[in-house]
């Protein structure tokens, strides 16, 4: 049962708020207050693809207009793309607003425009400025110099604890079983250099090691297991962008080719469009999912085309054929593809780089003011055929040695409605297609739509289409959203997903169907307080099994979760946060729960060089099923998302301090105990305690 009596008695409560909207003056934001819409937007994301996700790019593509902001009245619909909290509406309707009356004369006319709310105008302050003055950038080697900004990154990372994998083991041990210990130490080791130009220039060099593999010795003779570069030029002239080196791409809504993380189902139940930033660079450290190369795109009269061309190696597990006649080798296969990117031990050491993968493509895009339609074909090829162990539920994945991927997108604004989609064809004929749009139907009413069907062997090694499961296909799904702000201080956001699967999946031996839905309350009268409340609800199938037969089923599964938080700014140095999360779990008859609390306490002096950031929080869940991810305050451009679970406390604190103009330190302890374990975590990770530490140092050097 959908429990729809639930939905329809928010949404009335939601409409029977029809008191006027009163606008009032919007109090310019402090730069120091920027990160909380940023760390809430992150957060969402993370929670909807429950894993450990490099999310740094995110908050490293703002701050780039901290130092260098945005003149909205010389801005264009390109340079809104790092603001992931706009919508497109509302980039529209800025737009709109300054060709038909003019120029901006002050930050304070955003007012005036629909959309912008105080919120929304408060997240956007720290990152632009108004002025008449035309301002045409050089590209030439002094300006670059006298204006670039350098910034030189330094972490490192460890457990004070010593798990199973680093301790000593005789030679008769590792001559028995050569994978038996990690051959580097456990230290993690992360250093990157960047310079940038306004937003225009960027030139970068990554390297990182991490827990286990070697370092200047062994299998890493050349110091860091992983390293990355890129250059990236934006808007010189006709040449909107070019790429070398290490990159992304981007377009569409992700269904025919997007490299990197895409926004899904969040909290903010209206944001459902993804805003495709095409070509931009390569700042992360996961080994895999990104292209190497060169890239490019221009724009003339409206048309954009962009190209791109890629070859790297890739982590696989490979497996031989042999000729049955004559017994050679035959041929060489993938059984899969890696991304870990861990090369800690020698069985994955072979399996390091053993894959080449070949992408090339392109995207022509035709822009109006209101309308966009572009078109992509991606062709990938692998140095050696994918032949997965086949199960049933993955009969229908990719397999071979190429795919080619052809696809049509659009966006087009009507008066208060933004309409959006994307169809795609992968080279076996299957297709994959959403459609979506979000209607403004008040300024203080906003509601979402996004269909979207994925046929059950629609194949593509790089998407992030909209929908329940990571994998595009096999999937049907109706999505609706909605937010509401009543009266001021007040906000009411809610959506449900009913979503089904015509095949079997991973775990889910039968077609199966689930509903997913959330409601949201968030009451915030100032600055100062702010707190809301949570539920959501979330029914799909799970196989289980028949202990006597042994043989697998599919059966119901529920999840529940309750949090509410609460936000307190003492003063304009402290500010207080807690939150309790309430969760239930029920798979057939058997029933589980778990829950967690926790208190933050921030201290930002606003005239002394540090901070302080320290959280203790105390959970307890009956099993990992029932587990709770929790955002953390990390070193800048680092995430930490852990998920907590069994019984314990995790307590972290978190020092930043100003040694000088230019020199920046963070420290960062964090531990997690554990009451009813005295081992934590399996295999060579184990760590034979309840207890766990972890010490983070980082470094940042700007000049």
């Amino acid at each position: 049962m959908l429990k729809a009596g639930r939905i329809i008695g928010v949404v009335s409560f939601i409409f029977m708020w029809g008191l006027a909207f009163s606008q009032k003056p919007v109090k310019p934001v402090k730069e120091e207050e920027k990160s909380d819409v940023i760390e809430k937007i992150i957060e969402d994301v993370a929670e909807a693809k429950e894993e450990e996700i490099d999310y740094s790019y995110l908050q490293e593509e703002l701050d780039v207009y901290l130092k260098n902001k945005l003149n909205l009245n010389r801005a264009t619909t390109d340079d809104f793309k790092p603001f992931f909290f706009l919508s497109d509406l509302q980039i529209y309707n800025l737009l709109e607003h300054i060709r038909v009356n003019g120029k901006l004369m002050s930050l304070m006319e955003l007012q005036t425009i629909d959309g912008f709310d105080e919120e929304t105008i408060n997240t956007l302050l720290p990152y632009v400025y108004v002025s008449g003055d035309v301002f045409n950038r050089t590209f030439r080697l002094g300006d670059m110099l006298k204006n670039g900004n350098n910034q030189l990154f330094v972490r490192y990372q460890q457990y004070l604890e010593t798990p199973e994998g680093y301790t000593s083991a005789d030679s008769t041990t590792l001559a028995d079983n050569p994978n038996a210990r990690y051959l580097g130490n456990q230290g993690r080791l992360y250093t990157r250099y960047r310079y940038t130009y306004y937003n225009n220039v960027s030139f970068g060099v990554t390297g990182e090691k991490d827990q286990g593999e070697e370092f200047f010795k062994g299998t890493q003779k050349n110091g860091y297991d992983f390293y990355s570069a890129h250059f990236y030029l934006k808007n010189a002239g006709i040449l909107k962008s070019l790429a070398l080196g290490d990159y992304h791409v981007q377009f569409g809504q992700g269904l025919t080719f997007w490299s990197g993380i895409g926004f899904g189902k969040s909290a903010d139940a209206v944001s459902v469009r993804k805003n495709a930033t095409g070509i931009r660079p390569y700042t992360s450290v996961d080994e895999n999912l990104f292209m190497r190369g060169i890239a490019g795109t221009i724009a003339l009269k409206g048309f954009e085309f962009s190209a791109f061309f890629s070859y790297k190696k890739r982590d696989g597990s490979l497996t031989q054929a042999l000729d049955t006649l004559d017994n050679e080798e035959d041929q060489i296969f993938v059984t899969s593809m890696l991304e870990t990117g861990y090369h800690r031990t020698p069985s994955e050491l072979e399996k390091k780089h053993s894959l080449g993968e070949l992408i090339y493509g392109g995207n022509l895009t035709y822009r109006r003011r209101a309308f966009s339609v572009g078109a992509t074909a991606v062709r990938t090829e692998l140095s050696h055929e994918l032949n997965r162990d086949l199960y049933l539920y993955n009969q229908f994945d990719f397999s071979g040695k190429e795919n080619l991927n052809t696809g049509i997108d659009y966006s087009y604004i009507f008066r208060n409605i933004s309409f959006f989609g994307e169809v795609s064809r992968s080279q076996n004929g299957a297709l994959g297609y959403l459609n979506g749009a979000v209607f403004s139907l008040d300024p203080r009413l906003s509601l979402s739509v996004l269909h979207r069907h994925y046929d059950i062997d629609f194949q593509s090694l790089y998407t992030t289409g909209f929908g329940e499961s990571s994998n595009v296909a096999n999937e049907d799904g109706l999505f609706i959203g909605l937010m509401a702000t009543p009266v001021p201080a007040w906000k009411f956001t809610a959506f449900a997903d009913n979503f089904s699967s015509p095949w079997l999946k991973y775990r889910v031996n039968a077609p199966s169907r689930g509903f997913d839905y959330l409601v949201q309350a968030t009451y915030k009268p100032s600055k100062t307080f702010e707190m809301y409340a949570r539920y959501r609800n979330k029914t799909k199938s799970l196989n289980n099994s028949d202990v006597t037969s042994g043989i697998y089923y599919p059966e119901k599964t529920e999840k529940e979760n309750y949090r509410y938080e609460v936000k307190y700014k003492v003063s304009d140095d402290f500010l207080l946060k807690n939150r309790l999360e309430y969760i239930t779990y029920a798979v057939g008859s058997e029933a589980y729960k778990g829950f967690t609390i926790y208190q933050d306490v921030q201290y930002k002096p606003r005239k002394k060089p540090f901070s302080v950031t320290l959280r203790y929080a105390l959970f307890d869940t009956d099993n990992y099923d029932t587990r709770i991810y929790v955002y953390e305050n990390d070193v800048l451009y680092a995430s930490s998302f852990p998920s907590y679970y069994y019984k314990g406390s995790r307590t972290y604190v978190l020092v930043n301090y100003d040694l000088s103009r230019h020199v920046e330190l963070w420290l960062r302890w964090a531990q997690t105990y554990y009451s009813d374990h005295n081992t934590i975590g399996s295999g060579l990770d184990e760590i034979k305690s309840n207890t766990r530490n972890e010490i983070k140092v980082q470094l940042r050097v700007k000049f």
